[in-house]
Order: structure tokens, then C-alpha cells, then sequence
């Protein structure tokens, strides 16, 4: 009998924390808010990169220190880096994860984010805050997508781990990491009101 293995996994964590913590996600709830409304460098920062709402990744990306309820939120995000690292089975020893950035993105209606990685960081994640009805999902690309060549498409109805691109559809409160080389996107917001989440890279002590 023929033997197939499935190599080179690209793992994705999920994790629902938000109804373990209420009180803690009105308070990050409110806390972005606050923080968009007042944060006028972002606010031109993204205006002047067309991003469609609001984004602190280029004025306000320390949030873990410059807030005590975004440090509350990466303590409780801290044991799933740690729990998520440990199935990559890499070789750390025991130096610690810690969080790199941490930042807000308040996507309006119609906006979108390209296809990026994170570099620098070793894992990645995004913590969601806001999902209105008709938000987008986050999209991921194989990352051998740029060596198929000739390799004609997948099917529709191809099995999650052979598909070239995956929509993950998040909830309120829904944390989610992979690992930082993994190129992702947001298609375009369909919802009425703005997507709100927190995205935060992790790094080796």
C-alpha cells in the first residue's frame, strides 16, 4: 500500500478569549476608541497611505507600554504565544516571548490591507475587537505559492490543507497567531461600520 505524508505544515492558532474576559475586552474595547480618536499622527499616517480608517502601526505601535489595559491583553495573549510555540517544537531554551508591537487597526467600510508578512518577529497574531456583520475575514497564501509553476489550480472543493488561499472568519474577542513569514491580507470591509482589531508581533527575549 502507498504511503502519503504531509510535509511542512503551516499551523494556524485559534483561540476564543474574549468570553473568558469580558471586563477586559470593554475595556480594550473602549481603549481603542479613545486611542483613534485622539492620535492625530496616525489619523494623517493613514490618511496620506490610503489606508480606509484608522491605523496606529506608524505612530502608536508600543501600546503594551504605553497602556495598562493593552499590557493586561498581552499577558493574557503571552500564554498562547508560549502554548502556540511550543507544537512548532523550536529549539528557544528558555529565553522568554515577548511582544515586539502591538497596534490598532480600525478598518471603515470599503477598506482593505495587501498581502504582507511581518519581518523581524517570530510569531504574529491579531487580536479582534470589533467584527460587525459583513466584516472581512483574514485571507492566508500558501507560501509556495511563488514555486507552483505549472501547477494547474486547486479545486473548489479542495480539503483545507491543499488550498492556495484561506479565509479565516473571526469573531469578537477571537485571537488568532501564525508564525511571522506567513503572507496574509483583509479583502475589502463589506460591514457598515469600521473592523476593529489589534495586531502584535512576538520576538525571543
Amino acid at each position: 500500500m502507498p504511503h502519503i505524508a504531509s510535509l511542512f505544515a503551516t499551523p494556524l492558532y485559534r483561540a476564543e478569549i474574549g468570553n473568558g474576559h469580558p471586563r477586559l475586552h470593554r475595556e480594550i474595547r473602549a481603549e481603542c476608541l479613545m486611542i483613534a480618536a485622539d492620535d492625530k499622527a496616525g489619523q494623517a499616517w493613514s490618511r496620506g497611505h490610503g489606508y480606509r480608517g484608522y491605523t496606529s502601526y506608524a505612530s502608536l505601535n508600543d501600546l503594551t507600554w504605553r497602556s495598562p489595559v493593552m499590557a493586561e491583553l498581552a499577558t493574557v495573549i503571552s500564554g498562547h504565544v508560549a502554548a502556540f510555540a511550543r507544537t512548532l517544537d523550536l529549539d528557544v531554551g528558555r529565553r522568554p516571548w515577548v511582544p515586539d508591537s502591538l497596534w490598532i487597526n480600525s478598518l471603515a467600510p470599503g477598506g482593505h490591507h495587501a498581502a504582507h508578512i511581518h519581518p523581524h518577529s517570530v510569531i504574529s497574531g491579531t487580536y479582534y475587537v470589533d467584527v460587525p456583520k459583513g466584516a472581512s475575514a483574514i485571507r492566508f497564501e500558501d507560501p509556495r505559492l511563488g514555486l507552483m509553476m505549472a501547477a494547474p489550480p486547486r479545486k473548489a472543493t479542495a480539503r483545507l490543507a491543499n488550498r492556495t488561499f484561506v479565509e479565516v472568519q473571526p469573531k469578537a474577542g477571537t485571537v488568532l497567531l501564525w508564525e511571522s513569514w506567513l503572507r496574509h491580507e483583509v479583502p475589502v470591509n463589506k460591514a457598515r461600520t469600521n473592523r476593529v482589531s489589534l495586531s502584535f508581533n512576538y520576538r525571543l527575549a
